[in-house]
């Protein structure tokens, strides 16, 4: 009788709780089959790796181009695959409580986490947020997206998703200069406070956001121990603000993350990025629009520069690369369907930094994939695609992008989570007479990829 009353009362509670808030379970489920292509050239004029491995072999040998190329099933080529559980309490007063857990989904594979794994490997890596909203906006904590990303997504015809996703934004939140500096937070932001402005605003919107970066930090500075040696890594903040009425939608966005702090280098390294994204709907047609420029910026106090134990000429300086890339972009109904296309570019500032040792090799430069040599790289990305919608919830996709790559860029088409895909060394040549004449390095040329599949939301 005791646990027959104990489990009633168990669930009048429940129903109490129930009639108070709402609580709501969403998803979406999103499989393809995904290819692409990637091709990479021999642009060196002369080998001189090999020539030094082989000095009998006085002659280069051009090894041509390698493709390497990848077919099977993805997810997410459209909408990002997902669940999700969202609820709101009302307070009373204009007052109202809201939590939002989000999980990404392999459901190719029937894996947790989605392609965002390897960022993020928590049960709901795509957003774990609590708020508390009224008249004044709305005050949010949790794993959230960046203003910064923000324009990214919303001002790409293909949202980010599939081979068409906005190639200044791969820019970005890939590896950039010599050092291959990137953001693991240029999406989303752990730790952080948000704040939204209220909706009634006659049209102008905006945001702003601070994440912690929840290391330790040691007074006095040199009391941190060598393996913390990073005390500021992982903080960002940032902003966007914007106008949308009617047919127009613009934003601007700035966000600054820390990705680099070590105390006994002396230095601190944040990637800073800005962007301006606008749409306007014409009817007929929907034109976007979207610029980024992303930096990464080192601040030095010069403690540590010089290591005692190096040797002056191997000494590098400090680097600072760059990318800016921007995108144009429509959308055209037609009937149950949407023809989308974009055309993107970006352009790398690699402020490469060389030694004394590399400055004054006369050879370095006979290899054109030697760092510091030739012109910036850059790319560009043209896609095209097609969405059919059954109903409301489910839909069928394709797509087909081609990036070309220049002066030693290397974006691609590639599904995440599989890696660029270009290969990087020609293979082995054996010359009769000369003996085994190792590979050399190659660049990355074009792109090519497709995907198509169907989505279903809940």
């Amino acid at each position: 009788m005791k646990k027959s009353l104990v489990a009633l009362a168990a669930l009048a509670v429940v129903g109490t709780a129930s009639a108070q808030s709402s609580v709501t379970m969403f998803g979406v489920l999103d499989a393809g089959i995904s290819s692409w292509s990637n091709k990479s050239e021999d642009k060196n004029v002369y080998d001189w790796n090999a020539v030094i491995a082989n000095p009998g072999n006085p002659f280069y040998m051009n090894r041509g181009s390698v493709t390497q190329s990848w077919t099977g099933m993805t997810n997410s080529g459209y909408n990002s695959s997902r669940l999700g559980f969202r609820g709101t309490e009302d307070l009373g007063g204009g007052l109202a409580a809201s939590f939002w857990l989000e999980a990404a989904l392999g459901n190719d594979t029937g894996a947790a986490g989605g392609s965002g794994a390897a960022i993020n490997s928590g049960l709901f890596n795509r957003r774990s947020t609590v708020s508390l909203s009224g008249n004044f906006g709305e005050v949010r904590l949790g794993r959230d997206y960046t203003p910064t990303f923000w324009n990214d997504t919303v001002f790409d015809p293909f949202g980010t998703n599939g081979v068409g996703t906005n190639l200044p934004y791969k820019a970005a939140s890939g590896a950039i200069g010599q050092d291959g500096w990137k953001n693991d937070q240029y999406v989303r932001a752990n730790n952080s406070v948000g704040y939204f402005l209220p909706p009634n605003l006659g049209g102008f919107y905006g945001q702003v956001m601070y994440a912690f970066h929840e290391n330790a930090k040691y007074s006095p500075g040199d009391a941190t121990p060598a393996a913390n040696n990073n005390s500021r890594t992982g903080r960002y903040a940032g902003g966007r603000f914007g106008y949308a009425n009617g047919p127009v939608d613009v934003a601007l966005a700035y966000g600054s993350t820390t990705i680099g702090d070590k105390f006994y280098a002396g230095d601190t390294t944040n990637m800073n990025t800005w962007n301006l994204g606008a749409s306007y709907d014409l009817g007929p047609v929907k034109l976007f629009a979207e610029y980024n420029d992303t930096k990464v910026k080192t601040d030095s106090t010069g403690l540590g520069l010089v290591a005692t134990t190096q040797n002056f000429m191997d000494i590098r300086g400090i680097s600072n690369p760059s990318v800016k890339g921007w995108l144009i972009g429509a959308t055209v109904p037609v009937g149950p369907g949407l023809i989308r296309m974009s055309y993107g570019s970006a352009k790398y500032n690699n402020d490469t930094q060389l030694t004394l040792r590399e400055a004054i090799d006369p050879y370095r430069c006979l290899n054109s994939t030697a760092a510091g040599c030739g012109n910036d790289p850059k790319a560009n990305q043209f896609a095209i695609g097609y969405v059919h919608n059954l109903s409301k919830r489910t839909a069928l996709y394709a797509t087909v992008a081609r990036v070309s790559n220049k002066d030693g860029a290397g974006l691609a088409t590639s599904t995440a989570g599989l890696g660029s895909g270009y290969a990087a060394k020609s293979p082995d040549v054996n010359i009769p007479g000369f003996g085994n004449v190792p590979g050399v390095g190659l660049t990355p040329k074009t792109s090519t990829g497709y995907d198509f599949g169907i989505r279903h939301s809940f």
